[in-house]
């Protein structure tokens, strides 16, 4: 055997890296790019450029946003007084038939007012969160509206009414589901949360009471990062005061990564941070808030602020940004909460020094429901409807292959594999390897053959665990050598583990890169490390199947497939609201033209015992499926496979 004459141990210092440090490195690299950039900013008219560049990347990255501009068809569903001020319950339309439910806080004084948009952070209960805070503003002179954003509050997705339940657990998993679907189509979740956030200030900005020229905009944890981007993006909002969220990417990153909304496919790659919101505000006022014991913490908030100061005194504005560090952890301590009680009253309310914190009834979150359920479920669509409606309308260029080869980004490597280790056991060869698949990414693998027969066919076997597949063992007897690969970030993590490796997939994403087709790309230059001539095989698991059906198109000797329970479509996914594992398997756009089928075109593939997004078997007519009698085991399959 020609494949491991000879080698030599891989002197590498990337063999012990982990993912993260390597995904890390990638993005710390770009982050270094766009502050070298910054630095060239030194004038007004550099400052001025420098935000007609970022919005029109910031909109690039999020897939533009929804043009829908038809009624709000707003309702007013009841009412609670209190002695200063009164809540309305309202509800509205965000696009057609996709409501938002929202509490509205009046004050008694009569006239227009100033107005606070008040986003929600990752509380399953949504808008009850707001009510110390919008309580305050009210009775200072201010009209808020805090309102649900999707899947938290009275905006379930997936939602039994039978069983008063979800599908999907309330909150980020169902920001995660619905946000690896819009990957899909070229859409991004961050786009419907600031669309919702416009809508919200349309509603607003109609009230009698609302002076819709002094608007402002906070909102904590989640919510401090749906009024980033609303405030940004909106030039209604003329203040803005984002909490326990503000951090540079450079700190951010390799600490704990945010979901689908807080994560736009590209945003490091396209030379961007989270500054870029504030410098895009800027002139206008922008208080930080932040917390010391925070996962959010200072020391991420401190190069942001910093750099953002930078920024707007190039402006003469260095009086319109301020950050404060409160006491505690994730959350809005009064010393938070009166900071921005101060800061709104100094821009938008005449610098009333009406500012002090003062204690207000709290409603219990059933008072404060604007639906008979507590549940839109019988009057909203889902956001998969609407995702569903809209997958072909920003579709991807290019041919199949082209997508495959830009979305790979580089080339698999020819690389030899370093020997670790050899054993002898029950007529097999089991060597233990490590492999360099692209700079810095060096990987497990076994190689496994039968003892003294040459000339065999290849076999690559993704394996999902740090240990060598019996699966892998039983193809090598049957008369094979076997290149079992372990893609990069693998083993998967035991969080969360329903939605795939949501972690590497958006670190990855932010980056520019792929999961699914940097494991490709590992799994085309295991293929290439084989000794035969001939074509070679591939076998894979569930959302893995994906990995290798990009293997394909990147290494065209990878012809022969065995995709066990693996998924068959993408179509499921917008049939429910609830899918397992996309994070694994999402593809920018992919689904705008093509569908898993299509990868598989001109090659011999098996879906053996195909499946939805939630495991269940899927019964499908056509040569690419097939189906295990019961109790049947793999040996039809592999005599298939190894022909």
């Amino acid at each position: 055997m020609k494949l491991l004459a000879g080698l030599a141990l891989l002197a590498c210092t990337a063999c012990s890296q982990t993912y993260n440090e390597w995904i890390n490195n990638i993005a710390q690299a770009q982050l270094a790019t766009r502050k070298a950039g910054i630095r060239q900013i030194k004038t007004r008219a550099d400052a001025e450029a420098h935000q007609r560049t970022v919005h029109a990347k910031i909109l690039e990255v999020y897939g533009g946003l929804p043009t829908y501009r038809g009624p709000l068809n707003a309702r007013t569903t009841g009412t609670l007084d209190t002695a200063e001020y009164k809540i309305e319950k309202v509800m509205f339309e965000s696009l057609p038939k996709y409501w938002v439910t929202g509490n509205l806080y009046l004050p008694k004084s009569p006239g227009k007012h100033p107005a606070v948009l008040y986003a929600i952070g990752h509380w399953n209960e949504g808008k009850p969160a707001a009510q110390r805070m919008a309580a305050n503003l009210a009775m200072q002179g201010f009209v808020v509206l805090a309102f649900d954003p999707m899947g938290q509050g009275e905006r379930f997705q997936g939602y039994w009414s039978r069983a008063g339940v979800s599908l999907v657990a309330p909150g980020v998993p169902q920001h995660w589901t619905a946000g690896t679907a819009a990957i899909l189509i070229n859409q991004t979740l961050s786009s419907f949360f600031v669309w919702d956030g416009i809508r919200a200030l349309d509603y607003l900005t109609s009230r009698a009471e609302v002076d819709a020229d002094r608007i402002g905009c906070t909102g904590c944890s989640g919510g401090g990062t749906q009024s980033t981007y609303i405030s940004a993006l909106d030039p209604r909002v003329k203040v803005a005061a984002p909490l326990c969220y503000m951090q540079s990417f450079e700190v951010l990153f390799p600490g704990p990564i945010g979901d689908s909304e807080q994560s736009p496919p590209g945003f490091l790659a396209r030379g961007l941070d989270q500054t870029d919101y504030v410098e895009l505000f800027a002139p206008k006022p922008w208080f930080i808030g932040s917390t010391k014991e925070d996962f959010f913490t200072p020391a991420g908030a401190k190069p942001l602020y910093e750099e953002a100061r930078n920024f707007y005194e190039l402006l003469g504005a260095q009086d319109r940004i301020k950050w404060i560090v409160g006491p505690g952890g994730h959350g809005t301590p009064i010393e938070i909460r009166e900071g921005v009680y101060e800061w709104f009253n100094r821009w938008l309310n005449n610098g009333s020094a009406n500012w002090k914190e003062r204690q207000v009834k709290m409603f219990a979150n059933e008072d404060l429901r604007v639906t008979a359920t507590g549940q839109l479920a019988a009057d909203s669509r889902d956001l998969a409807e609407i995702l569903r409606e809209q997958r072909t309308a920003k579709p991807v260029s290019g041919t199949l292959d082209e997508y495959v080869r830009k979305l790979a980004l580089v080339q698999p490597a020819s690389a030899k594999p370093a020997v670790e280790s050899e054993q002898k056991s029950d007529g097999l060869v089991i060597r233990k390897l490590k492999i360099t698949t692209e700079p810095g990414v060096t990987l497990d693998g076994w190689l496994v053959r039968p003892d003294n027969q040459s000339q065999l066919p290849g076999v690559v076997h993704v394996e999902r665990t740090a240990k060598l597949s019996a699966r892998a063992i039983e193809i090598a007897k049957s008369g094979a050598q076997v290149f079992a690969i372990m893609p990069r970030a693998l083993p998967a993590p035991t969080r969360f583990t329903e939605h795939g490796d949501w972690e590497a997939a958006t670190r990855a994403w932010l980056a520019g890169r792929n999961l699914p087709a940097m494991r490709a790309i590992d799994i085309a230059t295991a293929a290439r490390a084989l000794d035969t001539t001939g074509p070679i095989r591939g076998v894979a698991d569930g959302v893995h199947s994906v990995a290798l059906l990009l293997a394909s198109r990147l290494e065209p000797r990878l012809h022969r497939l065995w995709l066990e329970r693996a998924p068959y479509s993408f179509a499921p996914v917008f049939d429910s609201p609830r899918h397992l594992g996309l994070h694994d398997a999402v593809m920018p756009g992919f689904y705008t033209r093509w569908d898993l089928a299509d990868l598989a075109q001109s090659r011999e593939v098996t879906w053996m015992q195909p499946n939805d997004w939630n495991n269940n078997i899927v019964v499908l007519n056509g040569p690419l499926y097939r189906y295990r009698a019961f109790d049947e085991m793999n040996e039809g399959i592999i005599n298939w496979l190894l022909r």
